[in-house]
């Protein structure tokens, strides 16, 4: 049997880059993975001629050249900027909260007067020391936008009341005293032409590759015939729950084709009233500034995490962090075992930091490999 230098388990981006620089170092790897393609959340299929993001929107950004740099050795980017709209029953409302939203919530226009709306709000509230995410979010955006924007999308994304959440979740809600309405702040910011998979494909070329392949069904096999094991699922789930299990939210998606060319007019729509049971409609096509006379919708449905599912969202909050910190001590002693990307790090992680988070590991790992 062949013996590979790394067995990767995860054929999402954190195993993907990883990959790419151990084989750029004359390593070799096999990378499998339990689904039937690569990409992991992040992966793009055609329908129609549009990219759909298949586990919901994903849209690059970041405030570091370097990375900026490295993906783009892969594929061009566009220059799509994130600017969400939120329906709130019959209203309609601009992301984030800046000085559009408050002139659609209050009819202000000047930076002096949404100041001193929200400012009167919060005083009304007498919340000194916020103790759950309402209060946290009470105390500094005030009633009006907690109500409308933040309470009902909050509640649908956790499966929990806003009063039974820790304040912590919600450290800061940044408002925007411009007419602004991209959503990140980073310099650099796009969507792969083409889709995401396409990156995924270039950095796993030269790299065995097997999909639909169970890491725990096959694992005796598998690790005879490696060096080293990068596992980039559940970190409780390889050690089989020994602490107890970790929590998780999970997604659910709804994707329809429709026989029209502009559904919403928008490439992402929240929906933060409480009673419409999903938090978004994404329409793919506006990632990519889409002329088809199709287009393709995908509503977005939080859901609570059990096995079987997928785990998309770490849920960071005390007691899970006491437990994930009795993982990474037993992980830590491994001497042929690697940890990384959300879930084996137990960490929500937009791409760029996933994309950070694997080069330091293979920069630590292969050039401690050399020496």
């Amino acid at each position: 049997m062949k013996k590979y230098d790394y067995l990767i388990v995860g054929a999402g981006l954190f195993g993907a880059v990883f990959a790419h620089e151990a084989t750029k170092k004359g390593k070799t790897c096999l990378v499998i993975d339990k689904r039937d393609h690569i990409g992991g959340n992040i992966y793009t299929e055609e329908v129609e001629g549009i990219q759909v993001h298949k586990y919901g929107a994903h849209i690059f950004h970041t405030s570091k050249k370097e990375i900026w740099d490295y993906v783009n050795q892969f594929t061009e980017f566009n220059h799509f900027v994130n600017s969400p709209i939120a329906v709130y029953k019959d209203e309609l409302y601009n992301l984030p909260f800046n000085m559009n939203t408050f002139h659609q919530l209050w009819g202000v226009r000047t930076p002096a007067e949404a100041k001193a709306k929200i400012q009167e709000q919060i005083s009304r509230m007498h919340i000194t020391h916020p103790k759950n995410l309402e209060e946290q979010a009470l105390a500094l955006v005030g009633q009006d936008v907690y109500e409308k924007l933040v309470e009902g999308y909050t509640r649908k994304q956790w499966g929990r009341e806003c009063k039974d959440l820790p304040s912590f979740i919600i450290k800061r809600l940044p408002l925007r005293y411009t007419y602004d309405n991209n959503y990140f702040k980073d310099p650099y910011q796009g969507i792969p032409k083409g889709g995401y998979t396409r990156i995924i494909k270039k950095l796993l070329e030269g790299v065995q590759v097997c999909l639909k392949t169970d890491f725990f069904a096959n694992r005796e096999e598998l690790t005879a015939q490696v060096d080293k094991i990068l596992f980039t699922g559940m970190i409780d789930e390889f050690y089989n729950y020994c602490y107890g299990e970790l929590e998780y939210r999970s997604l659910r998606f709804e994707t329809e084709v429709l026989d029209m060319g502009n559904y919403q007019g928008n490439a992402v729509v929240n929906y933060t009233d409480y009673e419409v049971p999903y938090t978004r409609i994404i329409e793919h096509k506006h990632f990519e500034f889409g002329t088809q006379s199709k287009t393709v919708i995908t509503r977005e449905y939080p859901a609570a995490w059990e096995k079987g599912k997928e785990p998309y969202y770490p849920i960071n909050d005390p007691k899970n962090d006491e437990l994930f910190d009795k993982y990474e001590r037993r992980a830590l002693k491994e001497k042929n075992v690697l940890f990384g990307g959300r879930l084996g790090m137990y960490r929500y992680m937009d791409m760029d930091k996933v994309i950070e988070e694997a080069l330091n590991m293979a920069e630590t790992e292969l050039t401690y490999e050399e020496v």
